[in-house]
């Protein structure tokens, strides 16, 4: 149980999955908390895949399913990510270049109308991509919630984490780096050995989108916060699921 127990603390903070911890985690427990991210994005990519199967068996139209899906996707997270995609881009668009102005304006608990039109633009395109999701292309849901997990752990042992006190402080202060670098790769080669190209596809998209994230939050603030993180979260799951959607179809035409 020892073992498991930093899992629980991932399933807890990152889903609202139910999981009650029996003690407060110390910042050791929380730190190795990050090595299960990626398989807390495998299991929240278990249920979206078991929803979409479940709803393409009873026949539901697919705007009905694709808007059931979003549903529970955010239901699944709490709208934990979304909530930092909202602050990260308010705080980009009134920052103004300005870094302290940008870490003031992200602790804003509202949302001003950028934040929301950010949030119903990822919404809409989530959306429209699952409404033409098939049967057969569950797998993507279960590998691109694991890539964009995957994402958020190298992010958090890659990169300074510039908000004192802030959320993720622990997180980042006591990860295993090493430790997280090497399950990530191993991670990685399962995927690709199991799903081979889209695997490929949605691997590549996260680490192109990462890297140009990263040094976007470099420049900007020097670092990263617990809201750009989950910024980084929902920007790749969004260009995956736009990226794979374009590139599958087209490969099936060439080969």
């Amino acid at each position: 149980m020892r073992l498991l127990y930093p899992l629980l603390i991932a399933i807890q903070f990152l889903t609202r999955l139910p999981v009650q911890l029996r003690h407060l985690p110390d910042d050791r427990q929380i730190g190795r908390s990050l090595l299960y991210y990626p398989l807390v994005g495998l299991l929240l990519g278990a249920c979206l895949a078991g929803v979409h199967v479940a709803l393409l068996n009873l026949a539901v139209s697919n705007m009905l399913r694709a808007a059931l899906e979003v549903s529970i996707w955010v239901l699944l997270t709490g709208a934990l990510h979304l909530d930092g995609l909202a602050d990260t881009v308010d705080a980009w668009a009134g920052g103004r270049g300005n870094r302290q102005r940008t870490l003031e304006i992200m602790k804003d608990p509202t949302s001003g109308p950028m934040g929301v039109t950010a949030l119903a633009l990822i919404l809409l395109i989530k959306f429209a991509v699952l409404n033409n999701l098939f049967m057969q292309q569950w797998y993507l849901l279960l590998l691109i919630p694991f890539a964009a997990r995957g994402a958020l752990v190298w992010l958090m042992v890659s990169v300074p984490y510039v908000r004192r006190g802030g959320l993720g402080e622990a997180l980042a202060q006591h990860a295993p780096k090493r430790g997280a670098k090497v399950i990530l790769v191993l991670f990685a080669m399962g995927a690709v050995a199991i799903y081979k190209i889209p695997a490929t596809i949605i691997l590549s998209t996260t680490v192109l989108v990462y890297l140009f994230f990263r040094n976007t939050i470099h420049r900007r603030i020097g670092g990263t916060t617990g809201d750009t993180a989950g910024a980084l979260v929902e920007i790749v799951e969004t260009l995956a699921l736009i990226i794979v959607s374009i590139a599958l179809p087209l490969l099936e035409r060439w080969v």
